[in-house]
């Protein structure tokens, strides 16, 4: 089991960028793929962007493919979630999550270990 800590979140007009960070403690962190998911009042916690334990895998949704970039550090045991052009509607709470998964990292049932969230809040 690992722990997950979002940082980054916060409030940005429409276009701007916000980098998200997801630091995790526990030796099994570099072995485990991560996903970062968003969910929004009202409504179903939903996919962003998930990463592979080396990185070789990376997946996005459809809404942020081109604007969000997900890259992660295992020497500091960190994922990152860098948002460009950011519309009010990626307004959310996001949250990263670990998987021992190699398939299947778009469906939020298959993550084990997730952190609190970071609120992200994009203004018009």
């Amino acid at each position: 089991q690992v722990q997950l800590v979002e940082s980054g979140g916060g409030l940005v007009q429409a276009g701007g960028s916000l980098r998200l960070s997801c630091a995790a403690s526990g030796r099994t962190f570099s072995s485990k793929a991560v996903g970062w998911f968003r969910q929004a009042p009202g409504k179903e916690r939903e996919f962003v962007a998930a990463i592979s334990s080396r990185g070789r895998t990376i997946l996005y949704a459809d809404s942020v493919k081109g604007r969000f970039t997900i890259s992660r550090d295992n020497a500091k045991n960190t994922v990152y979630l860098q948002m460009n052009m950011l519309r009010p509607e990626d307004t959310a709470i996001y949250s990263c999550a670990a998987s021992v998964n190699t398939a299947g990292l778009r469906t939020k049932n298959e993550y084990a270990d997730w952190g609190q969230g970071t609120q992200v809040t994009v203004s018009s």
